[in-house]
């Protein structure tokens, strides 16, 4: 048996005294139980269904048709050749197209109209907190003279 400073102890190779909340996964233990106030009542559990005829069937246009599904003896085209090249009509349209001119990405803020202006809302909090220095700065002025009120001369009597 071993115990600590306050007196507390626990078991030798036994489990600690000590458990924390959330030392373990999960909830404690025996707050997971069922609600055995609250019953299922009738037909709660059934969802509610709509009809077949209110269920629209998915509409096709007019003289729209699907394409057949090949026969048996309808072969696919195999080996079909291009005689386009396709690496020099590419090197052709790149040529001959406009070159691309590079958009102004950088903006020049030194030619911005409030360049170099405080900002509104840098103004309003400075303003904010000089009234509140103010406002402190009057209490503790207020302490001092309440201070200075409670302070009298004792009487040559009282001495």
């Amino acid at each position: 048996m071993c115990s600590n400073l306050s007196g507390k102890f626990n078991l030798e190779g036994g489990s600690h005294y000590h458990k924390a909340n959330g030392a373990t996964f999960g909830a404690p233990v025996g707050t997971l139980k069922p609600d055995t106030t609250g019953f299922r009542k009738k037909n709660t559990g059934q969802p509610i269904l709509i009809d077949r005829k209110e269920v629209a069937k998915k509409a096709y246009q007019d003289g729209f048709q699907k394409p057949s599904v090949p026969k048996k003896d309808e072969k696919p085209i195999h080996g079909l050749v291009s005689d386009k090249n396709f690496i020099v009509a590419n090197a052709v349209e790149a040529i001959l197209s406009a070159p691309v001119l590079p958009s102004q990405k950088d903006k020049d803020y030194l030619k911005k109209k409030n360049f170099g202006k405080v900002p509104k809302y840098i103004s309003k909090i400075k303003n904010e907190i000089e009234d509140e220095y103010n406002l402190v700065r009057e209490m503790q002025i207020e302490e001092q003279n309440e201070r200075d009120r409670q302070k009298f001369l004792m009487p040559d009597s009282e001495r």
